[in-house]
Formats: structure tokens, sequence, C-alpha cells
């Protein structure tokens, strides 16, 4: 029998598959949310809220089943710099920067659902391919930087028997979670691993750092908690107020959303489905309007977590609402045990996760793509450990299209000939937008042509306002030397957009149902009359 080791199983999943995923999730979303507290500068158990309520709701109502959804590292960078200044704004000791940060989270979220009401979502299709992979490149990279903290104690790195223990288990880790699938597919192994390592650690009384030490070497009292009960943001209720976090939430809101969506898209290109963009913002935004009402800091999907729940067969709805309400109980009952937890074995999840996240084709494309594929994968790629998703991807976006906008602008071309009857004939070929203007306009030789010109546009199309405002330059040219000019084979859309164009040149059609002619104070060639643009267009 022939073994093969697949890192995501494209099959569906099982009810079985969901709830061992969601355990698995949950365990790794602990020292996460934790981590991402504390760098917010709020507490560990507003972390932990938060990824459960982000969690469930968008496991309940998102539009991408599989896909986890908790407090990330790219908004809490962002809420850093919100709770500091929310707290001067308060006075020392006023922790007004938490309220601030809890309606910031709820308008972020109205933004959101706002943006799933108006379809935004779709828009998402637009990213290209290059700027994705650089995206998850980007974010791989992200996530092994983060682990590398967890190889510290307080402020210094691990030395001597205690780096040695937690590279070990790192390993045996990893080990676990590459050989145990060439044995069986019935047990995730992420949760396989976890539970393997911790009961060396427990029983062998291994010292080395447990989710119990990592909170408290950063301030934390624990995970234990009660349930979140719902308060209404303590904040002034005024115009500065809102001109205040206003700002915050629509950086956040628009971070949460490409996250989300560019995560919904890479699960799809995994599992080979499709989910739904829209339906996952308006299940974002709604999960961020709870959280701001019952004490979470919010949060988006999460590409790690995500990529651990489809590992381990995570496939539907189950499996996001089993790791939501599996850390709720931790916080509730199990937390004691939870923190016995070693840091170690989360660490070699989360490095599996890195290895299955890179793009390691990116390297096998060099030469075999564009080169401005290949920059724009490396520009995303940086931006993102550098600043955050939401310039890394912008960013990528526009030096694509700009991209495009060149290339396309070169390929404008025109073939001239004369007829029989001493009539120039221009043959354009290429889109006709901003970027090929001027070489368009370089292809015609105006003061030399004979007194009639036809510009034939059957393979070409009048794309912009600038193509428009071109056409009637060039027209006003013509005409200012007496000489005729007839535009041919526009299409119905682009006939519209000429005769828009300030009126300056008219639309005719002659007998020849082949033909639209665009002319500035056109008349009619000898033998044929003249007729207004029909509402069913003949053209072809």
């Amino acid at each position: 029998m022939k073994l093969k080791f697949e890192l995501i199983d494209r099959q569906q999943g099982s009810i079985k598959d969901d709830v061992l995923s969601g355990l698995a999730v949950a365990l790794a979303l602990v020292p996460e949310a934790v981590a991402f507290a504390f760098v917010a500068g709020v507490s560990p158990l507003v972390g932990l809220y938060g990824a459960f309520m982000m969690g469930l709701v968008t496991a309940v109502l998102g539009g991408r089943p599989g896909m986890i959804s908790g407090a990330t590292g790219a908004m809490a960078v962002v809420m850093v710099h919100l709770v500091s200044e929310g707290n001067a704004m308060g006075g020392e000791g006023s922790e007004m920067g938490l309220q601030f940060l809890f309606a910031t989270i709820i308008l972020a979220g109205v933004i959101q659902v706002a943006a799933g009401f108006f379809r935004l979502g779709k828009f998402v299709r637009m990213i290209p391919s290059s700027v994705m992979m650089g995206f998850v490149n980007g974010l791989a990279i992200v996530i092994f930087l983060s682990q590398l903290n967890m190889f510290k104690s307080g402020e210094d790195w691990l030395t001597g028997s205690s780096l040695w223990v937690m590279l070990g288990l790192t390993a045996l880790t990893m080990g676990i979670m590459i050989g145990l699938p060439l044995l069986t597919k019935k047990i995730p192994a992420a949760l396989t691993a976890i539970l393997v390592v911790s009961m060396i650690v427990i029983f062998g009384g291994v010292d080395t750092e447990t989710v119990s030490s990592f909170i408290t070497s950063r301030g934390g009292d624990g995970i234990s908690g009660g349930l979140p009960e719902f308060s209404v943001p303590i904040i002034p209720f005024s115009l500065h107020t809102f001109l205040f976090i206003l700002p915050y939430a629509v950086i956040l809101a628009s971070i949460g959303l490409i996250e989300s969506l560019m995560t919904l898209n890479l699960i799809d290109e995994l599992t080979g489905t499709r989910g739904r963009g829209n339906k996952e913002c308006v299940a974002q935004g709604a999960a961020n309007v709870i959280n701001g009402f019952f004490g979470g800091m919010g949060g988006c999907a999460m590409i790690g977590q995500s990529m651990i729940n489809i590992k381990s067969g995570g496939r539907g709805r189950l499996s996001g609402i089993v790791a939501a309400i599996a850390l709720l109980c931790f916080i509730l009952f199990g937390s004691g045990y939870i923190e016995m937890v070693p840091i170690a074995a989360l660490v070699g999840v989360m490095f599996m996760v890195v290895i299955g996240t890179f793009a390691w084709g990116t390297f096998v494309r060099w030469g075999k793509i564009p080169i401005s594929d290949f920059l724009v994968i490396a520009l995303v790629t940086l931006l993102t450990v550098v600043f955050d998703l939401a310039i890394a991807v912008l960013s990528g976006v526009i030096v694509s299209a700009l991209v495009f906008a060149w290339e396309n602008a070169l390929r404008i071309r025109a073939r001239r000939s004369i007829d029989e009857n001493g009539v120039k004939h221009y043959e354009i070929y290429g889109p006709l937008f901003f970027g090929s203007t001027t070489l368009f306009m370089s292809k015609f030789d105006i003061s030399n042509d004979p007194e009639e010109v036809v510009i034939d546009f059957k393979e070409s199309r009048i794309m912009d306002q600038s193509a428009i405002e071109t056409i009637n330059k060039l027209a006003r040219k013509y005409q200012k030397l007496g000489k005729e000019l007839h535009l041919r084979h526009l299409s119905p859309d682009c006939v519209k957009l000429v005769t828009r164009a300030e009126k300056i040149c008219e639309v005719n059609v002659l007998e020849d149902p082949e033909y639209y002619v665009a002319v500035d104070n056109y008349k009619p060639i000898s033998g044929q009359a003249s007729v207004k643009e029909p509402t069913e267009s003949p053209a072809k």
C-alpha cells in the first residue's frame, strides 16, 4: 500500500473530524488570544472573550464553514494606540482606554455589516494571485516571528537546558503531526500531538514553560473567569468622541475584512469549495458588535487557526462552534488543566501551520512568471511583515493595477491603408484608455492625411473618459483642417460614451449596418443620409 502524506485533505469532513479539530483549535487559541491581549494592552480575559464570541458568531452566521475567527495580531497592533490614547484622555487609572476600545469595536462592526449589505465582499475577487501569494507568505513569516517570542523568559532568550528542552518538545510535536497522518487520518494530528507532549511534560515532571507560566511572566492572573456580561461602553457620547474613535474603527474594520476575505479565498482554494464573502462581512461585523457590548477585544479570521482546523479535517460549522464553546469551557471550568499545557506543544503546532501556509511554490516560479508579479509577491510579503496587512494588500493591488495599465498601454497599435477612393483607414488594435492615449495620438499623421479619414475600432475599445477626450481632441484637429473623421465599429457602450462627451461628436449611422460614424459637425457623404443613433444598435 502506497502511503501519501497530504497537508490538506480536500474531502468533506465528518462530525467526529469537526469535533476533534475544534478541540485542537481551542487549545491553540489560548496562547494566541492571551498574547494579542497583552499586545493591545488589555486583560487576557478580554482577549479570550473576544476569541470566543468571534469564533461562535462567525461559525454560526459566517459565509465560510471551517474558517476560524478570533483575536488577531493585525488588529491588536492598532488597538494598542487606541487604548493608550483613551487612557490618557480619561486620566491615570481610569482605564478609559478599554471603554473606548469597546465603543470602537462596535462602530467597526457596524461598518463591516454595512459592507456586507452593500455587497462589497465581491471586490476581494479583484485581488491578483500575486498579492494573495504575498499575503500568505507574509502572514506565515509573521506567525513564525510571533512564535519565536515563546522562546523567551521575560525579556531574555532561553539558554542551556531550558532551550534544548523547548526545542526538543517542539520538534516532537512537529514529528507527531508529520508522522501520524502516514499511519492514520482518523484522529487529528494536531490534537494528538498536543495531548502526547502534555502528558510527557506533566507525568514526566519536565521543567518547561506552560500556559500558566507564560501568562504569569507577562503580568496576567490566569485564564479563569465567568461568562461575559452585557455592558454599554462608558464613554462621553459627543461629536469629539465619535471623531476620535472613527478613524480607528475604519482601520480596524478594513483590516478585519481584508484578512477575513483573503483567508476565505485561501480556504476556498485549499478545499475546492466556495464561501460567501458578503455573508462573511455581515457575520464579522455582528461578532464585533457583540464583542463591544460583552467585553471582548473583537477580531477577525485567523489564518493560523483556520489552517489547523482544515488540516485536522474540520470542514463544517460545527468545528468552529466546538472551538468557541471549548474555549469558553476552558475559561469557566478547565483553566487549571489548560494552564498545564506546555507552550512547546502549541509552538510546534504553529510551526507546522507556518510550513503549510507559506507558498513554497514562489521559489519554483522564479523565471516562470513575469518579473513584475514576482516583485509584487515580494513587496506584499515585506509590507505584511514590516507594517500590516491592509497596507500590504492595498499597495500590492495598486502596483498590480499600474503594471497592468502600463503593459496594456503599450499594446495599442494602428494599421494604415488607403482605399480606391482615396480614404485613409486606421485599424486600431488594443484598448484605448488613460494609459494608451499618448501612444494612440502618435499613430496619426493629421496634417498629411487626405480629406476623409476612417478610424476602425473593430479590434479596440473606448474604456474611459481620457479615451473620449482623446477622440474629441483628434476630431477637433481634423475639423480644424477641414477634414472629415469617421469612427467605425464602435460597440453600443462605446457609442454612448462618445455621444455623452460634451456633444462634440455626433453619432450617425450610414446605410451599411456595419458602420457607426461619429464626427464633429458631420456632413453626410454624398448620396447617403445621416440617421440618429438607433435604439437597437445594428453593430455586430
